[in-house]
């Protein structure tokens, strides 16, 4: 849900924030909240996974098994 905020900053400063949001096509608006929820991030998990992925978690069983002994094993068998 987007809220209203109202700031009140040097005239200059939003002239060049305009300016360079016109200019790498985005809005002002998103520009601060990119802003202020990367000073905040330290809260959350930095890390963003797709939907796709997060779909798709947990379709492979874990066998907790070695991947390193497991490719030897496949390569043993390939080329013996």
């Amino acid at each position: 849900m987007n809220t209203k905020l109202t700031l009140n900053l040097e005239k200059s400063i939003i002239e060049q924030a305009k300016s360079y949001a016109k200019s790498h096509h985005v809005s002002l608006s998103k520009i601060i909240e990119n802003y202020l929820e990367s000073l905040t991030a330290h809260t959350k998990n930095t890390t963003k996974i797709s939907p796709l992925v997060e779909s798709l978690t947990g379709v492979i069983p874990n066998n907790n098994t070695n991947e390193k002994d497991d490719y030897g094993n496949y390569l043993s068998e390939k080329y013996s």
